[in-house]
Formats: structure tokens, C-alpha cells, sequence
């Protein structure tokens, strides 16, 4: 089948339309995540909400919803947790990842029948997004769009000084608690991108090329925005035509774009055409 064939078919529009909100939402997410080195914690909530794809099995549920209760509530203990101390921070989230992972094993393997296939959520499978996937997607990526939009310089102010905006009265431990939990939507919302394994370079990969040209906060949100579709679309061609499950052909897409861009970045700083440094600004003031 022609490739340009395709788009007579209602899977493959919700495809594109699944990519191009999974782009909104993880462009502008995995902005925050990067400038606030929150990449491990978010590695943590990707594994744990296998404990609620194991518990939605179990009890008959969409999974990806149990999944997105599940990390939700992950990220919200581990932010209350780490701010009353009762443990440190990546202990915290090592107990939730192996303890979501166990239990998404322990309640797939109870499920009683069939055992589910679940290579769709370990490495993605866009393909296989219907109605309901675009439309969580859709929801996810006005919320997100809308909540940056409105709040951009008190997320900035708690991304680079959190201190500093609690002497100016920023509600710094509302925000931190709703921007996790978007965190968490975003991230199992695109399991069915890339899977649970690979989200997470979704999530940091097209920032990393587009910090490596700028380092103005908005424009990485921007630009990674553009990227992050590139990379979908792209490796969901190589997909189609190689017949390899679409999370990986994805990730390499973006890893080739990465391994471009350096090269290019490289050049540049060989010619004197920019200064080398990686550090993503806040830009308050523009």
C-alpha cells in the first residue's frame, strides 16, 4: 500500500491528529521538565503508572485511564512526600517505580482469561490510538497550552527560583502539585507514542536540539513543539515501511535529528557563529 493511501482511512487520521497533540503537550511539558532536571522523576512516574495499566486489566477498565490515575497519584505522593521529608526525593522515586511496576505484574498476571498483549504500552504503537486517545490528547494539549499561556512567569519563577517566588507570594506549592500532575497526563497519554520505555526521550530529546540553538525558554517550548512532531510523523513513515513498532522507529528518528543538529551546532561553533553553552534561560522579562 502507497503511503499517500493512507490517509483515506480513519486510523490513520486519528494517528495524525494523536501526533500532532502529543507534539503540543510534550513540546511544552518537556520544556519544564528539562529547566527544572526533573527527568528522573519523570522516568519514575512513566514505570509507575504500569501499576495502573495492571490494575484497569484487572478490573475491566480502559488502562490507559487507570494508567493515568495511577501516575497522577504517583506524582502528587511523591511531591508531598519529598516536601514533608519523609524521605529523600530519589528514594521517593525509586519506591514508586519498582513498587508500580510490581503491581502492574502482579494484577496482569491475576487477570483472569486471556493475558493482554502489552508490547502497545511497553514500546507504542500509534497506530493503534482510536477516538478516545485523540480526544484525552486534544483535552490535554488546550489544558496545557492554556495553563502555560496564563501562568507562564509563575511557572518560570518556580522552575528557576522557587524561593524567590515565594517571597512574591507565587502559590509555588499549588502550581508545583497541578504542573506534576499535567506532567504525569502527559507522559502516560503518550505511552501509545512511544511507549513506557521510550516516552521519556520524547520528552527530552527534541529540547536538547533545540537548546543546543537557543537558550530563550519560549522558543525551545516552541520549537520543540515542531520537533516533536517531525520526529512522530517520521518515524511513524519508517514504521509503515519497515514494519517496526512505531515508539522505536520514533525515538530514532529524533536521535538522528539530535546526532544532525550537533553536528551543525558543531560547525557553527567552529566558525565563531555562536557561543557554546547549554543552559536554558527564564527570560522573564520578554
Amino acid at each position: 500500500m502507497n503511503i499517500t493511501e493512507l490517509f483515506q482511512y480513519d486510523f490513520f487520521t486519528n494517528t495524525l491528529l494523536a501526533a500532532a497533540f502529543a507534539s503540543i503537550a510534550v513540546g511544552i511539558i518537556g520544556t519544564y521538565i528539562v529547566s527544572r532536571r526533573m527527568v528522573f522523576l519523570s522516568g519514575g512516574i512513566t514505570h509507575a503508572s504500569f501499576g495502573g495499566i495492571g490494575i484497569a486489566y484487572y478490573l475491566g477498565i480502559n488502562p490507559i485511564l487507570g494508567a493515568a490515575a495511577f501516575a497522577v497519584l504517583s506524582a502528587l505522593g511523591i511531591d508531598v512526600f519529598s516536601q514533608k521529608r519523609f524521605m529523600r526525593h530519589d528514594s521517593l522515586i525509586g519506591l514508586w517505580w519498582s513498587a508500580g511496576m510490581a503491581l502492574g505484574i502482579v494484577f496482569i498476571y491475576i487477570t483472569p482469561g486471556y493475558t493482554p498483549n502489552l508490547m502497545t504500552y511497553l514500546f507504542g504503537s500509534i497506530l493503534t490510538v482510536g477516538a478516545l486517545d485523540v480526544w484525552l490528547l486534544a483535552a490535554l494539549a488546550l489544558i496545557v497550552t492554556v495553563y502555560f499561556m496564563f501562568f507562564h512567569k509563575a511557572i518560570m519563577f518556580i522552575a528557576f527560583d522557587p524561593e524567590y517566588a515565594r517571597t512574591h507570594n507565587v502559590p509555588v506549592h499549588t502550581l508545583s502539585l497541578f504542573t506534576s500532575a499535567l506532567v504525569a497526563l502527559t507522559i502516560v497519554f503518550s505511552i501509545k507514542v512511544a511507549g513506557i520505555i521510550l516516552v521519556i526521550s520524547l520528552l527530552t530529546v527534541p529540547q536538547a536540539i533545540v537548546n543546543m540553538f537557543t537558550h530563550n525558554y519560549k522558543n525551545i517550548m516552541l520549537f520543540s513543539v515542531v520537533l516533536s512532531f517531525v520526529g512522530i510523523f517520521t518515524g511513524l513513515i519508517v514504521s509503515f515501511s519497515v514494519d517496526i513498532p512505531s515508539g522505536a522507529t520514533i525515538i530514532f528518528a529524533l536521535l538522528v535529528l539530535f546526532l544532525m543538529a550537533r553536528l551543525v551546532s558543531w560547525f557553527m561553533e567552529r566558525a565563531g557563529l555562536r557561543k557554546s553553552g547549554h543552559k536554558i534561560e527564564n527570560n522573564l522579562n520578554q
